[in-house]
C-alpha cells in the first residue's frame, strides 16, 4: 500500500483588492550614488581630521563610483578633488612641521 501526498498550490494572482508586488528597486545604481556621496562626505571631513586615512578612502570610492557610472558625477568629481586636497594639505603641514601629526595652534 503506497502513501501519496498532496499539496495545494498557493494562488498565482494577488486577492482582490490587495496591490501586486512591486519589483525592487535596482540596487546597483543606488550603491554607486552611496559611493558618490560617501566619497564627498569624506574627503570634506577629510580636510578637518584624519586626512592620511579619509583622503584615500574618498579617492577610491570616487573612482569605483565614476567606473561604475553613477548618475551623481559631480559628486564624485568633487569627493575625488577633495580627497587628493586632503592629501595636498597633509603633506604641506607635514612639510611644515617635519611631522606626520598636526593641530592647530592656539
Amino acid at each position: 500500500m503506497a502513501l501519496t501526498a498532496t499539496t495545494t498550490k498557493p494562488s498565482a494572482t494577488a486577492p482582490s483588492g490587495a496591490a501586486a508586488p512591486s519589483t525592487p528597486a535596482p540596487t546597483g545604481r543606488r550603491d554607486t550614488d552611496g559611493m558618490a556621496v560617501a566619497s564627498f562626505v569624506l574627503g570634506l571631513l577629510g580636510l578637518l581630521v584624519l586626512n592620511l586615512f579619509l583622503g584615500p578612502i574618498a579617492i577610491v570610492l570616487a573612482g569605483i563610483a565614476l567606473l561604475r557610472g553613477t548618475s551623481r558625477k559631480g559628486r564624485a568629481i568633487l569627493g575625488l578633488g577633495l580627497g587628493v586636497a586632503d592629501l595636498v594639505v597633509l603633506a604641506a603641514l607635514m612639510s611644515m612641521d617635519n611631522t606626520v601629526s598636526w593641530g592647530l595652534a592656539g
